[in-house]
């Protein structure tokens, strides 16, 4: 596998936020758009050489095709291990639980949160760190310098990885990693919250409706709830993202939950 350097030049509008950079589709489909700004991202860090990379996204339209590229980039720039959501899914909180328990370097999370998603409508990258939480203002200012005099990036030439099967595989000099994008997590939860005391109450026949909104949360919720929780099946609706999230612009990332009696 070879890695090249790729010519590329500035583009003016690549500023982050502490959401990261968030723009329409159309703008990351831009030839060499999501390239930079991933680069740039690698050249503002230090030390990450043969470290940990966690890389998933909210399932939104763009969201595997920019996984397979920040694969190759990664690699190509040096890291040891990446780790990624099965199908390409994990949600932010996620991924900020399997960072650290990971011990990652950081993670790159493709999302735009509650923004619309779909071929028109918006798409996110952002980048972080090693605590878990979003890249600090020194960071992304340190990013946004880099996007502004970036003149190359670095891509492995390899096949694309199969995101929809845990397991690993090597690009490059790195492994990468498929994973359960909801497992983790969903221990963390138990180990914070009493799920005996609230499968108690859900057999009780205290009753939960849970609308995922065709977005990220539908996994976690359905493993969370329903299987864990023991809420009937069912009690998860909407529960499969969509790369639209349906098709409704007033579907979000972090979903709907009701509870009656």
């Amino acid at each position: 596998m070879t890695i090249r350097e790729v010519a590329t030049t500035p583009f003016a509008d690549q500023k982050p936020g502490t959401s990261g950079l968030r723009k329409k589709v159309s703008v990351f489909q831009q030839p060499g758009y999501a390239e930079n700004f991933i680069q740039s991202i690698f050249d503002s860090l230090e030390g990450f050489a043969a470290r940990t990379l966690v890389i998933g996204g909210d399932g939104r339209f763009y969201n595997r095709e920019v996984i397979q590229t920040a694969i190759r980039m990664a690699a190509a720039n040096g890291f040891g291990t990446i780790l990624v959501g099965r199908g390409g899914i994990l949600s932010t909180p996620a991924a900020s639980h399997v960072i650290r328990k990971y011990d990652a370097f950081g993670g790159i999370i493709l999302s735009a949160s509650h923004n619309p998603g779909g071929p028109t409508e918006d798409f996110g990258i952002k980048y972080n760190i090693s605590n878990g939480g979003p890249a600090p203002e020194k960071i992304t200012d340190a990013i946004f310098a880099a996007s502004k005099v970036i003149t190359r990036y670095l891509m492995l030439d390899a096949a694309e990885v199969d995101l929809d099967h845990d397991g690993e595989s090597r690009v490059g000099s790195a492994t990468v990693r498929i994973i359960d994008p909801v497992s983790d997590y969903a221990e963390l939860m138990e180990s914070l919250f009493d799920f005996d005391a609230i499968r108690a109450l859900i057999r009780s026949g205290f009753r939960i409706a849970f609308d995922a909104m065709s977005a990220v949360t539908g996994p976690y919720a359905t493993e969370i709830l329903e299987r864990r929780l023991g809420a009937p099946a069912g009690t998860v609706r909407n529960g499969r993202p969509l790369p639209d999230f349906g098709g409704s612009s007033s579907r979000s990332q972090s979903g709907s939950c009701q509870g009656a009696l």
